[in-house]
C-alpha cells in the first residue's frame, strides 16, 4: 500500500478532530437548548462553536495540523 503524497490529509489531524468534536458538542447542546427554549444556552452553545473553530486554528498553528510532520512519516 502506497501513500499518495498529493493527498492533503483532509482533516486527519489532532487539530481537526478536536475542533470537530467541540463543534459537534456545541451543535448538540444548542439543538437541545433550542428545543427546550433556553435562549441563553443556545447563545452559549454558539460561543462554544466559535471556540471550537479557534481551538482548531490554534492547534493547527502549534503543529497538530495536517501540514505537521509526525515522527512516523
Amino acid at each position: 500500500m502506497s501513500i499518495d503524497l498529493s493527498d492533503p490529509g483532509h482533516g486527519h489531524s489532532a487539530a481537526a478532530w478536536t475542533a470537530v468534536i467541540i463543534m459537534l458538542a456545541a451543535f448538540a447542546i444548542g439543538t437541545t437548548a433550542f428545543f427546550f427554549e433556553l435562549v441563553w444556552l443556545v447563545w452559549a452553545s454558539f460561543g462554544l462553536l466559535i471556540a471550537g473553530v479557534i481551538v482548531g486554528y490554534i492547534l493547527s498553528k502549534v503543529g497538530y495540523g495536517v501540514s505537521a510532520t509526525s515522527p512516523g512519516h
